[in-house]
């Protein structure tokens, strides 16, 4: 088949330079622009060397008749920048894919209290489609507009969803102990993601709440068709990638271990990017390190009535960039592991 004219808006930052890598061996993309106001005219291989030979591209300005002759645009900007531009595309037959929160959340009021702005295009909302290939495969085939889910929720709802679709769990008593690597704070230079700030420590941060909260809620709601109730604390491990996300829930019913494996395993026999590994199994981020990859495996530990799963992925990849290039696949009818195909880095 013709190959997909693909637009990036905002690609120098680790996302942008993630989906660069991912296209370059994609057999049905055609990167036709990228897009940066501050860095316009620079050829992305000086900025990317790891890119030399792959792309013959340079950034530009962000022109609405460019992006228009795209077949999909990707956003991998800031929040606040894709609903601005996104009903302008779609209004020309062009979909979208925003990597970051602008179409997340689908209450537009929890949406502006968590970030602290008007929503530029409420108007739109109805055309969106939430991200998660493993919930909404059928939805996304038909988009105009995806939200990509963010990476913390990624590795939690695909953790918690055969237990909350089993109603095997206490819907008002999740936790969801979450860790995540520096470069999913970005690339922007900041006193906290130095390398002596995050070396040799491990912190909690946004306890009180974190933005991915929400978002993971209406998942999780969304599964029950009701409302649970989640603790959620994410964590900065001195890492570079890589989320583990450590999830327990009280059992409303007597299940053994070998029927919760069982379970898990039935509900992903068929994905191609979540891997439930086999009983007493240990996911560990290196095991997912490049890839598009979800590793999980459940426990009931000896004595107890909590179940816990421990839930692995690439925050750049499957946690953004890989997840956008998976939904483009379905948008477009290509093999869903088309340019998706890449191994974990070992060591």
């Amino acid at each position: 088949m013709s190959k997909v004219k693909i637009g990036i808006v905002g690609g120098t930052g680790y996302t942008g330079v993630e989906l660069l890598r991912l296209l370059a061996n994609h057999p049905n993309a055609e990167v036709m622009a990228i897009t940066s106001r501050s860095e316009a005219g620079m050829p992305v291989a000086e900025m990317f060397p790891n890119l030399r030979g792959f792309y013959d591209l340079a950034f530009s300005e962000p022109k609405a008749d460019v992006l228009a002759a795209c077949d999909v645009v990707f956003f991998a900007t800031p929040h606040g920048v894709a609903m601005d531009m996104t009903p302008e595309l779609i209004e020309a037959g062009v979909r979208v894919i925003d990597l970051a929160a602008d179409f997340r959340i689908s209450d537009l009021e929890v949406w502006e209290s968590w970030y602290g702005m008007p929503h530029g295009c409420p108007n739109i909302m109805d055309e969106v489609v939430y991200g998660l290939p493993e919930m909404y495969r059928e939805k996304i085939k038909k988009a105009k507009v995806i939200a990509n889910p963010g990476c913390y929720p990624t590795a939690v709802q695909l953790g918690f969803q055969p237990l909350l679709k089993a109603g095997l769990v206490d819907i008002d008593h999740l936790i969801a102990d979450a860790k995540s690597g520096v470069s999913g704070a970005g690339r922007g230079a900041k006193v906290g993601s130095l390398a002596a700030e995050t070396s040799e420590g491990f912190k909690a941060y946004g306890v009180n709440g974190h933005r991915h909260l929400p978002e993971i809620v209406q998942g999780l709601d969304r599964m029950i068709d009701g409302k649970v109730n989640l603790t959620f604390v994410p964590h900065l491990i001195p890492t570079i990638r890589g989320i583990e996300a450590t999830l327990y829930g009280k059992l409303t019913r007597n299940v053994s271990q070998e029927e919760l494996q069982e379970l898990f395993e039935n509900t992903y026999a068929e994905e191609p990017f979540v891997d439930v590994m086999p009983a007493n199994s240990l996911p560990d981020t290196r095991l997912v390190k490049g890839s598009n990859m979800c590793r999980m495996a459940v426990y009931r530990p000896v004595g107890g009535d909590v179940v816990v799963v421990t839930s692995v992925i690439d925050n750049l990849v499957k946690g953004a960039a890989g997840q956008a290039v998976q939904n483009m696949n379905i948008m477009f009818d290509l093999e869903e592991d088309a340019g998706l195909k890449h191994v974990a880095l070992l060591p």
